[in-house]
């Protein structure tokens, strides 16, 4: 169970027309287990690029991500999947939910092809509970609402019981109450599973909620504040 992630350096760049943009760069944060963290910024600051990173879903193009002192890139494509499944859950904007799987099917999607120490359909019927939607796991996507979908969405990323979840915009789709209701039910799970949450969002006053607010500007980190304790 990783609780610290640190960035040292950390860049990402891409090439395109013969020109280098600098998606982030110069990121050195640490993130301990248990911190509930808002990252935001405008449009193009680099917050999902730095999300994609923390979360192995892109390779840094310099600098250093270590997880508990390990350099998780320096391992196999399999082992670095195996360590996303293990230790990270992804909650996106778009629910990604698949049309035809029921919400139970949806949060058992994950499990498939794994081998877990849990009963995997009652593990998944304990998290549909916990976002309040057990009555609805033989319900099909197109038959949710959308803050139904994205709670949804939230129980299949903690099914596998993570040591952190990385949320990228979750309630950028949804109206105002119902984000609101989807962000305190993270705050919950924050508390409850003990995971550590990082939430890209452009709303700062659901920012302002976090224990810890990172702006970011052209890639930058330009401010890293910790208020207090939700």
């Amino acid at each position: 169970m990783v609780t610290t992630i640190t960035c040292k350096e950390l860049e990402k760049s891409y090439l395109g027309d013969g020109v280098t943009t600098k998606a982030v760069q110069n990121i050195n944060l640490t993130f301990a287990k248990g911190e509930f963290t808002a990252i935001i910024g405008p449009s193009g600051s680099g917050k999902s690029t730095l999300l994609s990173l923390l979360g192995t879903l892109d390779h840094p193009t310099a600098g250093k991500l270590h997880y508990d002192g390990e350099d998780v890139f320096k391992r196999s494509k399999n082992r670095i999947a195996d360590f996303r499944f293990e230790e990270i859950g992804f909650i996106f904007q778009q629910f990604h939910l698949l049309p035809t799987l029921t919400a139970l099917e949806n949060i058992l999607s994950p499990l498939f092809a794994r081998k877990v120490a849990y009963k995997k359909e009652q593990r998944a019927k304990e998290v549909l509970e916990q976002v309040g939607l057990l009555d609805k796991m033989n319900s099909l996507p197109s038959q949710l609402s959308g803050g139904q979908q994205q709670r949804v969405a939230i129980a299949r990323a903690i099914v596998h019981k993570p040591s952190w979840l990385l949320a990228d915009e979750p309630t950028g789709n949804l109206d105002t109450e119902t984000g609101q209701l989807i962000f305190e039910l993270l705050q919950s799970l924050n508390k409850q599973e003990g995971c550590g949450i990082l939430f890209v969002t452009h709303d700062p006053l659901l920012a302002a909620k976090a224990d810890r607010v990172i702006t970011m500007k052209d890639g930058l980190v330009i401010s890293d504040e910790r208020g207090e304790t939700i």
